[in-house]
C-alpha cells in the first residue's frame, strides 16, 4: 500500500502547449520532496482560465484513467490502485483497498470511477477493475466507500467478466435514468461481441444495486447494446441521448449514438460500412486515420473526446457534424470533464504506450470559451 502524501503548492506562471518543456516558467519549489509520489499542484487551479491554452492542475500522475469531480475537488483513478484527491491547491494519493490484487498488465487495473450522486452525503462512488485469480482474468464492477483518506471496496454488483490482456473498455457512469452503464470490451476476442450470451463487447446496463433493470432490452441480461470493440467513453447530451466512443481496428474509430439493443457491428462491420440490422456510426476516423478515441464528454451541443493515438482532444460538433481538435502535442488523452465551459484532461503518456514528457503524466485545464 502507497501512503498518503499530502504535496506542496507552488505558483505557476504560464504553461505553453506542443512541446514547450524547455521554456517552462514555473517557479521552483523552495523544498524538492525526494517521493517519487510527489504531484506539483497548481495554486490557481481554481481561477478562471482565461488564455485559451491548457493550464496544469497537477503534474507527475501515474497512469491516470479517470477524472472526476465533485464541488471544487477532483478525484483521478491511477491505473496501479490508487486515487489523486485534488482540492484547494493540494494534494493527496489515497489508498483504495480492494478484495483483489489488480491485473496491471496490457494497460488495466484500476480503470472508470464514477461518484455517486449523494457522493457528499454517503462517500460512496463506482468502479471498475481488472484482476487475475487462480480462475483466470477478470474484470469487476463495484461499489466503493471513502472512509478518511482510504477507500474500501464494499459491495461486487457484477464480477466474473472474462478479461484479457487487451480491449478492457472500463468506463462506468450513471445515466440520467439513475441506471449504472459500464463498457467491456472485447478482449481481442472478435467474436464475442457478436454473443448475447457473453458479456465482453458490449454496453452493460444495471441498477446501482448491481441488479438488471427490469426494461433492459434483453430479458434477464446486463446487455444494453453490443457489437462493440473496445468501448472506452460515455456521455449523455441534454435530451438524454447516449453517445459512446470505440477504438477501431487500426483505424475506423467510432462515435456511436447507442439505443437500447442495437448491434453496432463489430467485427462484421466498422468505420462506414453498413449492413442491415446494423448500426453506422456518427462519426468515424475513416480507415486512413486513427484516434483510439477514450473518454467522452457532452457539453452545448457538442462531444468532446479523449484521443490517445490521435494525440488530442477532439470536438464533435453535433449539428453540423464538423470536428477540430482543440488541444495537441501533449502526447495521449486518457479522459476529458467539461464543468461550466471549462474542460479537464489527463495525459496518458506513462502507460506503456506513450512517449512521457517532463513531470507526466498531467491534469489539466482549458477555457472551452477562450479555445474557440
Amino acid at each position: 500500500m502507497l501512503n498518503t502524501i499530502k504535496l506542496s503548492i507552488f505558483i505557476a506562471a504560464m504553461v505553453f502547449i506542443s512541446g514547450c518543456s524547455s521554456d517552462d516558467q514555473r517557479n521552483s519549489i523552495s523544498e524538492q520532496p525526494s517521493s517519487s509520489d510527489t504531484q506539483i499542484i497548481n495554486e490557481q487551479a481554481d481561477k478562471a482560465v482565461s488564455t485559451g491554452e491548457p493550464e496544469i492542475v497537477a503534474d507527475q500522475l501515474k497512469m491516470p484513467w479517470s477524472i472526476e469531480k465533485s464541488g471544487n475537488v477532483l478525484y483521478v483513478t491511477e491505473m496501479e490502485g490508487t486515487i489523486l484527491k485534488i482540492e484547494d491547491g493540494a494534494a493527496e494519493r489515497q489508498v483504495v483497498e480492494l478484495e483483489h490484487e489488480l491485473m496491471t498488465t496490457g494497460r488495466g487495473g484500476l480503470l472508470g470511477l464514477e461518484l455517486a450522486p449523494d457522493f457528499t452525503d454517503s462517500n460512496l462512488a463506482y468502479a471498475y477493475y481488472s484482476y487475475e485469480s487462480n480462475n483466470g482474468q477478470f474484470y469487476r464492477i463495484v461499489r466503493l466507500r471513502l472512509e478518511g483518506n482510504s477507500w474500501k471496496e464494499e459491495q461486487i454488483l457484477l464480477d466474473d467478466i472474462p478479461s484479457g490482456m487487451y480491449h478492457h473498455g472500463g468506463r462506468v457512469k450513471i445515466g440520467p435514468d439513475g441506471k449504472l452503464y459500464a463498457t467491456v470490451g472485447d478482449i481481442y476476442v472478435a467474436e464475442i461481441a457478436q454473443d448475447l450470451n457473453l458479456l465482453g463487447g458490449k454496453i452493460l446496463r444495471m441498477n446501482p444495486d448491481g441488479s438488471i433493470p427490469d426494461d433492459n432490452p434483453f430479458p434477464d441480461s446486463y446487455i444494453f447494446s453490443y457489437g462493440h470493440r473496445n468501448p472506452q467513453g460515455i456521455a449523455w447530451s441534454t435530451d438524454g441521448s447516449l453517445y459512446e466512443s470505440e477504438h477501431g481496428n487500426n483505424a475506423n474509430d467510432e462515435i456511436n449514438l447507442i439505443e437500447a439493443g442495437q448491434n453496432y457491428g463489430w467485427p462484421i462491420i466498422e468505420g462506414n460500412e453498413v449492413q442491415e440490422g446494423m448500426v453506422s456510426p456518427q462519426f468515424t476516423s475513416g480507415s486512413d486515420e486513427t484516434w483510439a478515441p477514450s473518454g467522452i464528454a457532452y457539453s452545448n451541443g457538442k462531444l468532446y473526446a479523449a484521443a490517445l493515438s490521435g494525440s488530442a482532444v477532439i470536438e464533435f460538433d453535433l449539428n453540423s457534424g464538423e470536428r477540430r481538435e482543440i488541444v495537441n502535442g501533449l502526447g495521449r488523452i486518457r479522459d476529458v470533464l467539461v464543468e461550466n465551459d471549462i474542460l479537464y484532461f489527463i495525459s496518458s503518456n506513462t502507460d506503456g504506450r506513450g512517449t512521457p514528457q517532463t513531470d507526466d503524466d498531467k491534469l489539466y485545464r482549458i477555457s472551452l470559451t477562450e479555445s474557440k
